[in-house]
């Protein structure tokens, strides 16, 4: 990211005058919270939402860079299962889930004086199926890296700017990402899934999905570490069985985000 590009950020944010950062703790929202209390100081607070659809670990890690970067960190518990149509699983399921979290979002804003919220979508991000990026500008959500055009790869030359300890951390997309569309998706499944992959990180896997086919698991890993993951199957095998997998298969492919849309 160009030192003028970085400029432009901290100037927008500070014309803001307080603002609430949407805060899971990934690279993105982290460099945009410290970018917020670079700008803003103590007008700049973040705020993550705990929720069954985040995986093992998540929340600590949001802790941890919060305090990292010297912000204000809330936490907020906020159940997506009680959003009517988000259960289901639509193709826009993302766009149910954010509008709830965004009401959220805004008690805690006006409880707090912030005027604005600020999220952090990229340009990168708008390039893949985001329908959770129409409720954010449905509401009115302000966007800096999209409004100045700043792509990931920016985004975590900006965190390794900071010396951010995220900088070079996975995407790591909520749980229910896990699921094809129009498969029920329940809080017995979310564990599921995020213990299974918790599982496989356990093992030295350094990027793994956990796909869920109605109890059966699609795994992928990196190409590179197929041959580790074939080497113990076995424990794999009952590990993955007693968590409640009918059927446990390697995704031959390997990793690739959002390989459930790539039915769209």
């Amino acid at each position: 990211m160009s030192v003028n590009k970085m400029r432009s950020i901290l100037d927008a944010l500070e014309k803001k005058g307080s603002v609430l950062v949407a805060f899971s703790g990934g690279v993105d929202s982290s460099v945009l919270a410290a970018l917020a209390y670079r700008a803003l100081g103590d007008k700049a607070i973040a705020v993550t939402a705990d929720a069954p659809t985040l995986a093992p670990g998540e929340l600590e890690c949001a802790k941890e860079v919060a305090d990292e970067i010297g912000i204000k960190h809330i936490i907020i518990f906020y159940d997506e299962l009680d959003e009517p149509e988000f259960a289901k699983n639509p193709k826009d399921r993302c766009y149910y889930c954010k509008k709830g979290l965004i009401r959220e979002l805004k008690k805690i804003a006006i409880q707090h004086g912030a005027n604005t919220i600020i999220e952090g979508t990229n340009i990168s991000d708008l390039k893949a199926h985001r329908p959770g990026h129409r409720a954010v500008t449905e509401e009115g959500i302000y966007n800096p890296f999209v409004e100045f055009n700043a792509t990931k790869e920016e985004i975590r030359a900006i965190a390794r700017e900071l010396n951010l300890s995220v900088a070079d951390k996975p995407s790591m997309a909520c749980l229910s990402s896990r699921f094809p569309y129009g498969q029920t998706i329940t809080r017995e499944a979310l564990k599921r899934v995020g213990n299974a992959e918790a599982c496989l990180r356990s093992r030295g896997f350094s990027v793994v999905r956990v796909r869920d086919h109605n109890g059966i698991a699609r795994i992928e890993v990196m190409p590179e570490e197929m041959q580790h993951l074939l080497e113990i199957k076995d424990s794999l095998t009952r590990e993955f069985k007693r968590l409640g997998f009918s059927y446990i298969t390697l995704d031959l492919m390997g990793f690739r985000s959002g390989s459930m849309d790539e039915v769209l």
